[in-house]
């Protein structure tokens, strides 16, 4: 695969197809083979050039040797409202998604996060407008540490997930979309994704410094008052990692987006509702001119 270097950061990336870019960009501690190649086929299918890569900290980009607090150190911090020590922010980040733009000579495109990668492109949206197309954020939130929070309940049985040794992590991976995830969720699916992953690349550490990231960044909320790009927010009704509040507080905060919810998605990408998200997210990328005002569909 293609690599590109921004300010001294090597991001890993690959890209599909040609026409209208169409720029992925992945959650906590995914890789990008977390994105799967039928979504990405669906996209080419529908006339987009896609890009997709590895943040840095995961996969086969740069990691990033200063060390971070412990994540559980860091959510309890987030759960009493502290601020955190981080070796970069968000902008750093969203400045990495930049400079690839650069390097593929590609001026703007349309921007389609996940949770993790929701919070980049939001940034992205607010620090660089002029690079944003359109914008999809997806089970993600506006920072704002009020809304799209996860349960304590849930987060204790997160956090023995979330630092498995290699004979355990394929099936703690399993066990982990149990949680997080909804009712659609593919254990065959998941494991696959999971095996794909860790042969690749099994340096956990880089989570919990993209962590800090998200912790340490400021709220987003009005920021995203002036973005004025057309807008999708998708969130599952089932999230229990992002509560849907995280969805409706985006929502509410930028003035040209429209929101689609999921009863049946968590913290997912269920493959039986792509359709349908494929379908908004293109209606989104086609608008002209962004609505004034957030409309609330629930399928």
């Amino acid at each position: 695969m293609p690599q590109s270097s921004i300010n001294g950061v090597r991001i890993e990336y690959e890209t599909r197809g040609s026409g209208e870019p169409l720029l992925l960009i992945m959650g906590l501690g995914a890789q990008m083979v977390a994105w799967p190649e039928d979504f990405i086929d669906d996209m080419v299918d529908r006339g987009f050039q896609v890009i997709w890569f590895d943040n840095r900290d995961v996969g086969l980009s740069s990691k990033i040797p200063v060390p971070a607090p412990t994540l559980p150190r860091q959510l309890a911090a987030g759960v009493r409202g502290r601020q955190t020590m981080a070796p970069y922010l968000l902008r750093d980040m969203a400045g990495d998604t930049v400079g690839l733009l650069n390097t593929l000579g590609i001026e703007a495109a349309n921007v389609v996060g996940v949770s993790l990668g929701g919070m980049i492109a939001q940034t992205l949206a607010i620090e660089h407008p002029g690079r944003v197309c359109s914008l999809t954020s997806i089970m993600s939130n506006t920072g704002d540490k009020r809304h799209g929070l996860i349960k304590l309940t849930i987060l204790r049985r997160l956090l023995k997930l979330m630092d498995p040794t290699p004979e355990e992590a394929i099936e703690n991976q399993v066990k982990l979309f149990r949680l997080i995830g909804g009712p659609l969720v593919d254990d065959d699916e998941v494991r696959a994704a999971a095996s794909l992953a860790f042969e690749r690349d099994f340096d956990r550490a880089g989570v919990s410094r993209q962590l800090a990231a998200v912790m340490a960044s400021p709220d987003r909320t009005n920021d995203l008052a002036k973005v004025n790009v057309p807008t999708l927010v998708l969130h599952g009704l089932s999230d229990r990692l992002v509560a849907p509040s995280g969805g409706l507080a985006t929502a509410r905060a930028i003035p040209c987006s429209r929101l689609l919810m999921f009863e049946e998605m968590g913290h997912d990408l269920p493959r039986s509702l792509w359709p349908e998200m494929i379908d908004a997210i293109v209606a989104n990328t086609q608008r002209t001119h962004p609505s004034p005002i957030s409309t609330v569909g629930i399928t």
